[in-house]
């Protein structure tokens, strides 16, 4: 068997079709893909804006700017979650303040986070950043009936969860990233996620004004907009009006974007069968997966496992050709982080569930004679390591008939 990753791209003939066309066109950047993949885009969340940047860094930094994030500020986020979501609120000289999690689902614990904010005088924190791990869509109703208790702001890390969705207390499907509760939402477009550019990320709202906002960050805060100009002398003239960055997103990335949003819904059934496949397995076994959430369209960025054994299954894993990967090391472990004053041990339920978690091959792409193979090698892997793992637990009658190769 063949290299399998634990995520890659899938470019078709369509893609390349789309990418070579803008190639042959005048606009390599700046030009009209980039609105067309924003129209798009927010379309497929379902919120009024959408505005494309170079990644999900500069989307998170952007989001936190336009929200008017100051030094000395303090904003809640999870530890389980790659740097950026915390790296953002640094990057406007502010603060991060971590939280636990749920252990059934690694999703930020609204239950602490309450806690946390009443345990401090009102006015300590700017806003909340909850994060759709893995794809897990986080019940964004009931983030903002706290925030807004609160006098708080959120953002919507959906970076994992672009086509993900919870049913709110109306009965009603709330996709991620539409801004029905959020201020604002951020995607990544990185080649392991759902939509690949290369690179690229996008911000959602439905603020007008947070969405005139982001515009004028994206490009060193310049306009040539005769409506917000303070003067006028020509059709060159422009003004910076604010200090803003270059987080453009060409439009060769947003070509490819677009044509890849086109598949998006595909993409995510693709990945609902994988994990019912390895849900199937995996629940006859003494191998532990984050727990699903009622009411809700998981977006299955990442199919992660809960084991002991992790550091050798890994091991075990590779030596055959299976890349897995771990999601995440606790952001305030890092040094950066315990550098500030954040220590190990301060967030147990984090802490034990990295020390436990492998994520396995999730993508689009992935073929069932590869999902067998890696079914075929777990299972190995514990056979031959523990006689808690006999045969007869993974053997089940109502395994779906495509998969019967994996019980021989």
């Amino acid at each position: 068997m063949h290299k399998i990753p634990y995520g890659r791209q899938h470019i078709t003939q369509e893609d390349i079709q789309a990418v070579t066309r803008t190639l042959q066109s005048d606009w390599l950047t700046q030009g009209p893909m980039v609105e067309a993949f924003e129209k798009e885009f927010a379309k497929y969340t379902g919120a009024q804006f959408a505005v494309a940047v170079s990644n999900g860094t500069a989307a998170l930094h952007l989001a936190a700017l336009s929200l008017g994030l100051k030094p000395g500020q303090k904003v809640i986020t999870t530890p389980i979650t790659f740097a950026a979501s915390a790296n953002c609120v640094h990057y406007c000289g502010a603060e991060t303040v971590f939280t636990d999690i749920d252990p059934d689902t690694a999703l930020l614990d609204i239950e602490k986070v309450r806690t946390l904010i009443e345990q401090h005088p009102k006015g300590t924190f700017a806003g909340i950043i909850p994060v759709d791990f893995a794809g897990y869509p986080v019940n964004m109703e009931a983030f903002r009936e706290l925030a807004d208790e609160h006098g708080l702001w959120l953002i919507e890390d959906a970076c994992h969860a672009p086509g993900g969705a919870f049913t709110d207390s109306n009965n009603i499907k709330q996709n991620c990233g539409n801004g029905a509760y959020a201020d604002l939402a951020i995607f990544s477009f990185h080649p392991v996620k759902h939509i690949a550019c290369g690179e690229g990320g996008m911000i959602t709202t439905n603020d007008p004004d947070l969405y005139e906002k982001l515009i004028l960050l994206r490009t060193h805060g310049i306009t040539k907009n005769p409506d917000l100009l303070l003067e006028k002398h020509g059709d060159w003239y422009y003004e910076m009006q604010t200090l803003g960055y270059n987080y453009r997103l060409p439009d060769l990335n947003c070509a490819l974007g677009l044509s890849q949003l086109k598949r998006a819904d595909a993409g995510i059934a693709r990945r609902i069968e994988i994990a019912k496949v390895y849900d199937e397995v995996f629940r006859f076994s003494s191998l532990k997966t984050l727990a699903p959430l009622e009411a809700t369209d998981h977006a299955y960025h990442l199919y992660i496992i809960k084991t002991k054994h992790r550091k050798a299954l890994y091991q075990h894993l590779k030596s055959v050709g299976i890349y897995t990967q771990v999601h995440y090391i606790p952001v305030h472990t890092m040094p950066y982080y315990q550098n500030l004053g954040w220590r190990k041990g301060m967030f147990p339920e984090a802490e034990a569930y990295y020390e436990q978690c492998l994520s396995l091959p999730m993508y689009p792409s992935l073929t069932h004679a590869e999902q067998n193979f890696i079914i075929e090698q777990i299972k190995s892997f514990f056979y031959a390591t523990s006689s808690n793992y006999s045969r007869t637990r993974w053997e089940q009658k109502n395994t779906p008939k495509e998969y019967t190769g994996i019980y021989g």
